[in-house]
């Protein structure tokens, strides 16, 4: 039977809205997925690194977590009318617990744990936790504040524990990773580079009594946050190459500018720390300021040339002893060039007292060698200077610029005072010695010749104002 042209098309609109109300399609086809199982590590190109997990997860295993408990006293507030009635009545006493938290990186198989000074430091108890949930307690071996290094000890054998780099031949550009616990979420591992090397004079190891710290930063890109103090900074070959130790933010987060102790440092503190539970730190006994071109050139260098001048030489210490003399350049020690004041000073604080080095000078147009034995800077500064704990050094170019001194501001700078020093409540770091006994200072023998037994008038300058202190002296 044949339809009217005008059903067929009607037939055929209802087959489609009757599709439509019912969802009838046409099957969707599966897309052609292509899948690689393998690790990331496997394969690839030659020479190209697509990761860093086989270096990562050896020094995961050696860094641990650090818990620190302080009990803090406080005498409890109490009513005032309670004050009134029982003026004598001591208020009472109330304990409570800080906790703290930093990292740690194990350096030896039986237990010797690498850390900050600031992470234990006042800590009546630490805890150790390690990434295989082992938990143990800790004892302090020992601790330097002008290093921030620290090292404390669990009881334990076996332990995974790390290999030490050479700190010394990093090169900015290196890829290193900082490992640690930041923010107590667990340990985690951040990529970057060594962005710069020797940063010194941030004030970050100054202490409150204004002693200056041995700087000698590695700064990093790699994210280091807090919780990530005392952790591993590890190169690309999975070795120690510095202990996480500070940033610099704005905002108390990572903003990619982390510093490290280089491991060189920190292990000659390890050892003298575990060997005398001290740091020995030795002492050459000169006042010395950074070389700039025009006194390279004065001098008869070049102009580019580094090193520094001695503007003073301690009486009877070992640089007196070996012939050098203010005027002097040194330009390198055991063939290693030294390039700034604070380059020397950290350079000799890492030698053992005791230590004979060769010295190598220039003056009136020649260069020389000088063998020089060094003694104990805790020894110089127990005998040293003017006072009993108290070092001095004569005001230079750089310490005027450093503390903003007038011209007319001269005499010693008290650079060090040590916290047993009889002088310590009187005489503080950065504070100008100008007159002793109405007499000007000049030098540090003429104002030894100013002193007398009993007491003595000193003129001070410091933080802007002048004053007079009466400091007595031992009959």
């Amino acid at each position: 039977m044949k339809l009217n042209p005008r059903l067929q098309l009607f037939v055929a609109l209802m087959s489609v809205l009757t599709a439509g109300l019912h969802g009838q399609k046409e099957p969707a086809k599966k897309p052609v997925l292509r899948m690689d199982p393998s690790a990331v590590s496997e394969g690839g190109r030659p020479g190209l690194v697509v990761s860093y997990a086989d270096m990562v997860e050896p020094v995961q295993r050696a860094v641990v977590s650090v818990y620190s408990t302080k009990i803090v006293t406080q005498r409890r507030q109490v009513n005032p009318l309670f004050r009134q009635f029982f003026p004598d009545q001591v208020p009472p006493e109330r304990e409570s617990r800080e906790q703290g938290l930093g990292s740690g990186v194990i350096v030896s198989a039986d237990g010797y744990i690498l850390t900050n000074n600031h992470v234990v430091e006042g800590a009546d108890e630490l805890n150790i936790s390690l990434p295989d949930e082992r938990e143990f307690k800790a004892k302090l071996i020992g601790s330097d504040p002008s290093t921030d290094v620290a090292v404390i000890k669990i009881d334990a054998a076996n332990l995974p524990f790390v290999t030490l780099a050479d700190s010394d031949k990093l090169r900015v550009g290196d890829v290193v990773f900082a490992v640690g616990n930041p923010l107590g979420i667990g340990q985690t591992v951040t990529m970057g580079i060594v962005s710069a090397l020797g940063r010194n004079n941030l004030g970050l190891l100054d202490r409150e009594n204004g002693q200056a710290g041995y700087e000698n930063f590695i700064q990093t890109d790699a994210s280091i946050n807090m919780g990530n103090s005392g952790g591993a900074l590890a190169d690309a070959k999975g070795r120690l190459v510095g202990i996480n130790t500070a940033i610099m933010s704005t905002t108390r987060g990572n903003i990619g500018i982390g510093f490290a102790i280089p491991i060189n440092l920190a292990s000659s503190i390890m050892h003298s720390l575990i060997e005398t539970g001290s740091v020995s730190r030795g002492f050459l006994g000169v006042g010395v300021e950074t070389l700039n071109g025009d006194l390279a050139e004065a001098l008869g260098l070049k102009k580019d040339a580094k090193g520094v001048l001695i503007n003073n030489v301690t009486p009877d210490s070992p640089a007196d002893k070996a012939g050098l003399k203010r005027g002097d350049a040194i330009l390198a020690i055991n063939d290693r060039p030294i390039t700034s004041l604070q380059d020397l000073r950290l350079f000799v604080s890492q030698l053992a007292p005791g230590t004979e080095v060769k010295v190598r000078t220039f003056r009136e147009g020649k260069e020389r060698v000088l063998e020089v034995k060094l003694a104990s800077l805790a020894d110089a500064g127990r005998r040293g200077g003017l006072f009993d704990g108290v070092k001095v050094e004569l005001v230079n170019d750089e310490m005027r610029t450093r503390l903003n001194l007038d011209e007319r501001v001269g005499g010693l700078v008290v650079t060090e005072v040590e916290p047993t020093s009889p002088y310590a409540d009187k005489l503080l770091p950065n504070m100008v010695i100008i007159e002793i006994n109405r007499e000007p200072v000049e030098s540090v023998n003429g104002a030894r010749e100013s002193l007398k037994p009993g007491p003595n008038l000193l003129l001070v300058y410091f933080r802007g104002r002048y004053s007079y202190i009466g400091v007595p002296i031992a009959r």
